[in-house]
């Protein structure tokens, strides 16, 4: 399944301009009980991509980096950062992929994945998967 903001279908072209990243919600059946997780994700990586053989040899000064940056999206095929969910993504189990909110700075970012995480009580409630928050607050066992 794709991502989905207000409902609709959300891809690559759709993502407004400066913006960092987002905060979603996935949530999958496993044995008859739906599990939720709630993180947040940026749009693009930081790829180090290394300077070719020619460019290397006109560079005067060595101490220059050998490699530039390069943005990549690399958000389409994710599927959280929790282990569970990542296996019932090779299960081949459907996902339901949502994007809670769309933020234009890290600090942003941050903020918005605690509020949420705070506001939809994952660690208080048994069918999320998260584990803790900002690794300062634990489920307790």
């Amino acid at each position: 399944m794709s991502w989905l903001y207000n409902g609709t279908e959300f891809t690559q072209n759709n993502i407004p301009e400066k913006a960092v990243g987002f905060v979603y919600h996935m949530s999958v059946i496993l044995n008859g009980n739906t599990y939720a997780y709630i993180g947040k994700k940026n749009f693009f990586a930081n790829v180090k991509k290394p300077i070719g053989k020619k460019a290397l040899a006109l560079v005067t000064d060595k101490r220059l980096k050998k490699y530039t940056r390069e943005l990549k999206p690399n958000f389409e095929n994710y599927y959280s950062s929790n282990q569970q969910l990542k296996e019932a993504h090779k299960a081949g189990c459907k996902i339901k992929r949502e994007i809670l909110v769309i933020c234009y700075s890290a600090t942003e970012l941050t903020y918005q994945e605690v509020k949420h995480q705070f506001k939809y009580e994952v660690l208080e409630k048994e069918g999320f998967l998260n584990g803790n928050i900002l690794g300062k607050f634990y489920k307790t066992k």
